[in-house]
């Protein structure tokens, strides 16, 4: 198939490096280089350096407001476009400009966790399972009838980052099944019960209360990791917690009750994983090694 590649994150590049093998990828579009770095020097993103990798080529419009950039992107005569954390709006002109349409990889369940942070979100809620939808594009916001869906569990002590790595490698497979069987598929609509939406992570939700229950801390920690990272203060350093699992004992909230177990309003809390200022994450036992615990956290 001619197909057109629509993501920016590291998330869509298994994605597209999977296509690339299987089908001719005539465009990639991408959101365009943003300011990064000590620098602050604009960085394409990483599907962008990876499709010029590739000898792809690459457009990374504004928007699609304009008709010049609707007619390119019709002019390129592509059988399907394939969507992935792209980041922008389409226009129905452009869902419409491929022979069979724009299909979307999104990382949920349908219709559970619509919009823009349904990983971080099912780790949060402490959902016991997410996966992929292949999804055909309309209007809405993630509201499209599904092709294909594949499940996966959710480990208890899994975080955003490494479920991040598995859905993104499931919506490669899943991607290149539904492209070989697409004749034979049949949308099916999403019900109307069900339906949550994924409300973009906001760092000001990061900062740790001690007084709520382990087990939704636990989540909380495991699902802000790695970004924006939960976080609380030891010894006047604002550490991040990127890894957590429920503890033994109990005891005021915030209170260091043995190593690095930690008392919640309810339960306790094992650190597994944290990153000082300036430091990379690492098992918090290397991450903290020398320095003596307080006997209690903020």
């Amino acid at each position: 198939m001619r197909v057109v590649f629509m993501g920016t994150p590291d998330f869509s590049v298994p994605v597209l490096e999977a296509l690339a093998r299987a089908h001719e990828v005539v465009a990639v579009y991408s959101q365009p280089p943003r300011p990064a770095g000590r620098g602050k020097k604009d960085r394409p993103s990483p599907v962008q350096q990876k499709a010029e990798a590739l000898g792809i080529e690459t457009r990374t419009p504004l928007n699609f407001k304009s008709a010049e950039t609707r007619e390119a992107f019709a002019a390129l005569n592509a059988d399907i476009a394939v969507v992935v954390a792209y980041g922008l709006i389409l226009p129905q002109a452009v869902l419409d400009a491929p022979a069979r349409g724009c299909l979307n990889i999104h990382a949920s369940l349908l219709p559970r966790w619509r919009g823009a942070a349904p990983i971080h979100r099912a780790i949060m809620a402490g959902d016991t399972e997410t996966g992929i939808c292949i999804m055909q594009m309309e209007a809405g916001l993630d509201t499209g009838p599904v092709l294909l869906r594949e499940a996966t569990p959710i480990g208890a002590t899994e975080t955003t980052g490494a479920l991040h790595d598995r859905l993104s490698a499931m919506g490669a497979k899943l991607i290149l099944d539904t492209l070989a069987q697409i004749d034979a598929l049949t949308p099916e609509a999403q019900p109307e019960a069900g339906v949550t939406y994924a409300s973009k992570i906001d760092k000001a939700e990061a900062r740790i209360d001690w007084t709520r229950p382990a087990p939704e801390l636990v989540r909380h920690i495991n699902g802000l990791s790695p970004f924006p990272g939960a976080w609380c203060e030891i010894n006047d350093e604002r550490v991040k917690l990127l890894q957590a699992a429920l503890g033994q004992g109990q005891g005021t909230p915030g209170a260091v009750l043995d190593g690095f177990t930690i008392a919640c309003g309810t339960g306790s809390l094992e650190i597994l994983q944290a990153q000082r200022p300036g430091k990379r994450a690492m098992a918090v036992k290397d991450s903290l090694h020398g320095r003596e615990m307080p006997a209690r956290l903020d």
